[in-house]
C-alpha cells in the first residue's frame, strides 16, 4: 500500500512558517511602535517651539502614547505641581496626556481670557476628557451662543433674595441635622470627615434644587447612587466600554435625567396651580412658565430651554457644581479653622454678636448678610484653597498662549485658578482674611486675579448660593462643636477628586461647652462694634 509522509518543515532544514510569521508581525509591531515613539516626540518638539526658537518648558522627554498620564494617576498633587513649577516664569508649560498635547497656564490675565473666549471657531471648556460621556454632549456647560445666553438670563430668578433666603433655611437644618448625626456617632473620637460632609452636602442640593419632589426614599436613594458614579467617573480613565467606571456614569447620568425630567414635570403641574416656590426647581419653573406665555403673547415659539428634557440637562450641571466644588470647600473649612484658633476665635466673636444667645434660630439671609468677617474667611478660603483648580478648554484654530507662542488646534489647555489665586495678592501663600477687609479690598483691587467661580459666559450663576452655604456651614459649627485635626505628614498636600481636598482630614468632635462663655471670643467681642450688613454687589 502507497502511503504519502507529510513530514514538518524543518525535517528538510526549512523555516517553521507560523514561527517565522509570529516572529515577523512581532518585529513589525516592535518597529511600527519605535517610529511613532520618534515621531511622537519630534511632533510635541515642533509644538512647544516658540517664535524665538527656544521651546516652552515641561518634561525633557514623552512616554510614547501615554505621556504623564500614569504619574498624574498616581500622584495628581505631584504632576500638576510640576506643572506649575515649570510654567511659573514664563506662564506655560507642556506635557502629554495618552498622547494629547496640553498646555498648563499660570498667568492670570490668560488664564481669565482663555475662560471669557467660549468661541467655537477657536476655543470652547471642555471640562475633562470624558465630560461629554457623562455629562451628555448638549448640556450647558459646554454651550454658545444666543440660546445659552437665553438660558442663564433665566437663571436670574433663581438667586434673588427671597430665593436665598429659602434655601439658607434648607441649608441651616440640614447641616444641623448631619452635624448631630457626626457627634452622636463620633463625638470625643477621631473620625474622617470628607465622606460625611459629601453626604450632608448631597443632600443639601438635592433638597434646595428638587427636594419636594425626591418624595420617594428609594428614587432618592438610586439617585444619590447615580449621581456618585458621575462623580466616580470623572477620575476614571476617559474609556467608555461597558465595566467602566465612565460607562458606569453615563448609565447614572441617564438615570438622573430621568429622575429630574420627573421633578420639573411636577414642579410644573405644581406652580399652575398656584403653589409658592419651595425649591430652586420651582423657582425655575415659574420663570419659565412666564417665558412661554411671553413667547406666546408675541407669537413665537416656545423657548427651548423651558422643556422637561432641557431644564433637566440643566440641573445636572446645578448638581454637579454645587455638590464637588461645595463640598470640597466645606472640607477646607474644617481643616483649616482647626489649624487657625485664633481665626475661629474672630469667627465665634461674630457670631455672637449677630445672633446673641438665641444660637438655636434657623439662620435666614438678614443674619447670613451681617457676618463681614465670616464671608472674609469664606473668601479666604475660596482664595487659598480654589476647589476646582482647573477649567480645561480645547482649542479648534491656533491660538495665542504668549507674545511668542501660539498653541496649535487641537490642543488642551489648562488655564490655573490656584495659580492666578496666587498672585497679586500680598503674601498668597499666608491665609490672611483680612486681605478682603474694608481697608486692604484686596478682593476689588485684584479682582481679576480671583478666578473661583470663573470668568465670561460661563461664570458661575450660583456664587452667592455656594458662599452662603459655607458661611452658613461655617456659623453653627463654630458656636456649636469644637473639634481637632490630627496632622500627618501629609496633611499639606491635596488630593483630586476631582476638585482638591486636603490630603487627610482626621477631626476629633465635641459639643461647646458654655459656648458663650468663650474667653478669647469674648475679649474680641468686647472691642468690636456691631458689624454693618454686608451690601450687594
Amino acid at each position: 500500500m502507497n502511503t504519502t509522509s507529510f513530514l514538518a518543515p524543518e525535517t528538510y532544514g526549512l523555516p517553521n512558517m507560523a514561527e517565522a510569521g509570529a516572529g515577523s508581525l512581532l518585529l513589525y509591531v516592535g518597529a511600527a511602535t519605535g517610529a511613532y515613539a520618534l515621531y511622537e516626540q519630534l511632533r510635541f518638539k515642533m509644538k512647544t517651539r516658540k517664535s524665538t526658537g527656544k521651546s516652552i518648558p515641561g518634561p525633557s522627554s514623552i512616554t510614547p502614547i501615554l505621556g504623564g498620564v500614569i504619574t498624574m494617576v498616581k500622584d495628581p498633587y505631584a504632576f500638576w505641581e510640576q506643572q506649575r513649577q515649570w510654567a511659573w516664569s514664563g506662564g506655560v508649560s507642556f506635557n502629554s496626556l495618552f498622547g494629547k498635547y496640553i498646555l498648563f497656564v499660570t498667568d492670570p490675565e490668560k488664564c481669565r481670557e482663555l475662560m471669557v473666549a467660549n468661541d467655537p471657531e477657536k476655543l470652547l471648556m471642555v471640562l475633562h476628557p470624558s465630560a461629554k460621556n457623562i455629562l451628555g454632549k448638549n448640556n450647558m456647560a459646554f454651550a454658545h451662543g444666543p440660546e445659552h445666553k437665553a438660558l442663564r438670563k433665566s437663571f436670574l430668578s433663581l438667586f434673588t433674595r427671597k430665593a436665598l433666603s429659602i434655601y439658607i433655611q434648607l441649608q441651616d437644618g440640614i447641616i444641623r441635622r448631619h452635624m448631630s448625626s457626626w457627634l452622636e456617632k463620633h463625638e470625643g473620637k477621631e473620625f474622617e470627615i470628607r465622606d460625611y460632609i459629601r453626604n450632608m452636602n448631597q443632600e443639601t442640593s438635592q433638597d434646595v434644587f428638587v427636594g419636594p419632589y425626591l418624595d420617594d426614599p428609594i428614587v432618592r436613594q438610586k439617585f444619590s447612587q447615580a449621581y456618585s458614579d458621575m462623580t466616580d467617573a470623572f477620575l476614571a480613565a476617559p474609556i467608555c466600554l461597558p465595566g467602566t467606571a465612565v460607562w458606569r456614569g453615563r448609565k447614572g447620568r441617564l438615570y438622573v435625567m430621568e429622575v429630574l425630567q420627573t421633578c420639573i414635570n411636577r414642579a410644573k403641574t405644581y406652580i399652575q396651580q398656584g403653589g409658592e416656590p419651595r425649591c430652586l426647581a420651582d423657582f425655575w419653573v415659574r420663570r419659565c412658565l412666564e417665558e412661554i406665555t411671553e413667547a406666546k403673547e408675541k407669537g413665537e415659539p416656545q423657548p427651548s430651554h423651558t422643556t422637561d428634557w432641557k431644564m433637566a440637562d440643566a440641573l445636572i450641571l446645578f448638581l454637579f457644581a454645587s455638590q464637588d466644588a461645595s463640598t470640597a470647600s466645606l472640607v477646607w473649612t474644617t481643616a483649616l479653622m482647626a489649624d487657625r484658633p485664633d481665626i475661629l476665635a474672630r469667627v465665634r466673636a461674630e457670631q455672637y454678636a449677630v445672633r446673641g444667645d438665641n444660637l438655636e434660630k434657623t439662620l435666614d439671609g438678614e443674619a447670613i448678610s451681617s457676618m463681614p468677617f465670616t464671608r472674609q474667611v469664606v473668601k479666604e478660603i475660596l482664595r487659598y484653597r480654589a476647589p476646582a483648580p482647573m477649567v480645561p478648554q480645547m482649542t479648534y484654530a491656533p491660538y495665542p498662549i504668549t507674545e511668542d507662542y501660539t498653541a496649535p488646534a487641537g490642543t488642551m489647555v489648562f488655564p490655573s485658578v490656584n495659580a492666578a489665586c496666587m498672585q497679586g495678592f500680598s503674601n498668597p501663600e499666608s491665609f490672611d482674611p483680612d486681605r478682603f477687609g474694608p481697608h486692604r479690598k484686596e478682593d476689588i483691587v485684584h479682582a481679576r486675579n480671583y478666578l473661583v467661580f470663573g470668568a465670561g459666559p460661563h461664570y458661575c450663576v450660583g456664587k452667592e448660593y455656594a458662599v452662603n452655604q459655607l458661611v452658613c456651614y461655617l456659623s453653627i459649627l463654630s458656636t456649636s462643636c469644637d473639634w481637632v485635626r490630627r496632622r500627618t505628614e501629609k496633611s499639606d498636600l491635596w488630593k483630586y477628586l476631582p476638585t482638591i481636598y486636603p490630603y487627610d482630614s482626621y477631626m476629633t468632635m465635641e459639643w461647646r461647652k458654655d459656648h458663650g462663655k468663650d474667653v478669647a471670643a469674648k475679649a474680641y467681642l468686647a472691642g468690636m462694634e456691631a458689624p454693618e450688613p454686608e451690601k450687594d454687589v
